[in-house]
């Protein structure tokens, strides 16, 4: 029987074959880029028409505020990146559609925020939460100024993530805190404030017991958090010393002072 497809012919054959698909395969790839690339453009022209109908309640509502950043997000918008990559002016999308009154609300609340996180490192150890942020920023604000919710604090967090001055939310146990130190929290000291949260204070011992670590782990992570000034100690306590979370001694005394007024 004779042998097909074999020797110089059917090596010529198959590597034709070959550049065959890849020049399909390209051909299919540079279709989907121009379509989707079209398609982006639609959603861009529907999400301009969107903005510019509804400008008034994304300017005072923060919750159609917050809706409408979600929507440009799903379809890979960031309304406070800068377009000038794409041949814009080098505004947000918040200033090219909507002015540059939202575009610069965030801006000066991210200015706030620098103030606030700066002015209680000293109390927090550079870790503050999102919702006792927000309060602080907000105080002092000029009547008739729009509202602040927590989600509006965290988009002004992320215009300051360019600048690389370590501004980031990390996410403790089910709270957000905003941290304003550069440095990362690794899983253990993570796993101690998360337990802090609880009672409000952790010991050596107690992380023995309900974590399971050595002693050494346990000391060595209580004073690196006591180190950064995220802890506080308290060395009166009877039986041993108690490692209290700043945020919660101030939340403490904000109900006893709410309850007393």
């Amino acid at each position: 029987m004779s042998r097909k497809g074999v020797g110089l012919a059917a090596f010529d054959r198959s590597r034709l074959t070959s550049a065959q698909f890849a020049s399909h395969g390209s051909s299919l790839r540079t279709s989907d880029a121009k379509a989707l690339e079209t398609q982006l453009s639609v959603f861009r022209s529907l999400l301009q028409q969107f903005a510019t109908t509804h400008a008034k309640d994304i300017r005072s509502d923060p919750s159609f505020r917050a809706q409408f950043a979600r929507m440009c997000s799903a379809i890979g918008v960031d309304p406070l990146a800068s377009s000038s990559s794409s041949g814009g002016s080098g505004n947000s999308l918040w200033a090219q559609l909507l002015g540059r009154s939202v575009n610069d609300f965030y801006f000066e609340l991210a200015v706030r925020v620098v103030e606030v996180c700066s002015a209680t490192r000293g109390e927090n150890g550079g870790l503050i939460g999102v919702r006792e942020l927000r309060e602080r920023v907000v105080r002092g604000r000029m009547e008739g100024a729009p509202e602040v919710v927590d989600d509006d604090v965290l988009r002004a967090v992320a215009t300051l993530k360019p600048l690389g001055t370590g501004y980031s939310v990390v996410k403790v146990g089910n709270r957000s805190y905003v941290r304003s130190v550069p440095k990362e929290l690794n899983t253990d000291q993570s796993a101690v404030l998360e337990a802090a949260q609880v009672l409000g204070y952790v010991s050596v011992s107690m992380l023995m017991v309900n974590l399971r670590w050595a002693r050494a782990r346990a000391q060595t992570n209580l004073d690196d958090l006591l180190g950064e000034g995220m802890l506080w100690v308290d060395k009166q306590a009877p039986d041993e010393w108690e490692y209290w979370s700043p945020g919660f001694m101030l939340e403490m005394g904000n109900d006893t002072t709410a309850a007393g007024g």
